[in-house]
């Protein structure tokens, strides 16, 4: 299994609070963001990671470069418009069924490779990691059907019983419908997922637990009160 990291975001929300450290180098638990995403798919079993961050931080490309890998790391600098084209920047080096992370999701790595070890399992062309603990002003929204299949996700299906939890696990399928997407102007993860449920693609949606997004000043302590709770 490969795995892809996003990481190209300017954290304008943390730049807003006077958080001016790039998002992906921001420690939490004593280790940047980056590093923690990484650890993390490697311990639910990537074998080789594409990553991609932004030209303007340069100083995350640096370190990223500088540092020791436990699996080959194929780094993008890519400064892209949106989420939904930082994953289209690394559909070249997913080209089997992957993981794939933002940066800003903090969970416990066994919530992860439990995650991913049910994926594995189903039929289709993925599956999202869903969650009744909602802490997010960008709350995405997630129907399922009684077989857990995925059948609408978007605000107007507000207020369903899911939110999406930051981490996806797909196979190269998807990328499909990249010109679709361009064509239609989407401008974010979010209505790209939503255009896979839309054409048809089967995608599951797995529980999990307890997931922080961290996109404010206060949301660095409340991730570390969490995993010191979760040990």
């Amino acid at each position: 299994m490969k795995a892809g990291i996003i990481a190209a975001g300017l954290g304008e929300r943390l730049k807003k609070d006077g958080i001016f450290t790039p998002k992906p180098l921001i420690k939490v638990a004593g280790e940047p963001l980056i590093k923690r995403a990484i650890r993390a798919a490697v311990f639910a079993g990537a074998k080789r990671i594409a990553c991609i961050v932004n030209e303007v931080e340069k100083e995350v490309s640096a370190y990223l470069k500088t540092q020791s890998w436990p699996v080959p790391l194929d780094l993008v600098v890519k400064t892209t418009p949106s989420s939904m084209e930082s994953l289209f920047s690394l559909a070249p080096f997913l080209d089997e069924p992957f993981l794939l992370l933002t940066v800003d999701s903090i969970f416990p790595f066994d919530t992860l490779k439990d995650f991913v070890n049910k994926a594995k399992m189903l039929d289709g062309d993925g599956a999202l990691g869903i969650t009744q603990y909602i802490d997010d002003e960008k709350t995405l929204w997630v129907k399922i059907d009684s077989d857990s299949r995925i059948t609408g996700i978007g605000n107007e299906f507000y207020p369903a019983d899911y939110i999406t939890a930051g981490f996806y696990f797909f196979k190269p399928t998807i990328f499909a419908l990249i010109e679709k997407a361009r064509e239609k102007k989407l401008s974010a993860l979010r209505y790209f997922l939503s255009l896979l449920i839309e054409e048809g693609f089967v995608i599951y949606g797995i529980h999990v637990q307890k997931v922080i997004d961290l996109d404010h000043s206060e949301d660095i302590q409340k991730a570390e009160d969490f995993l010191k709770v979760a040990g």
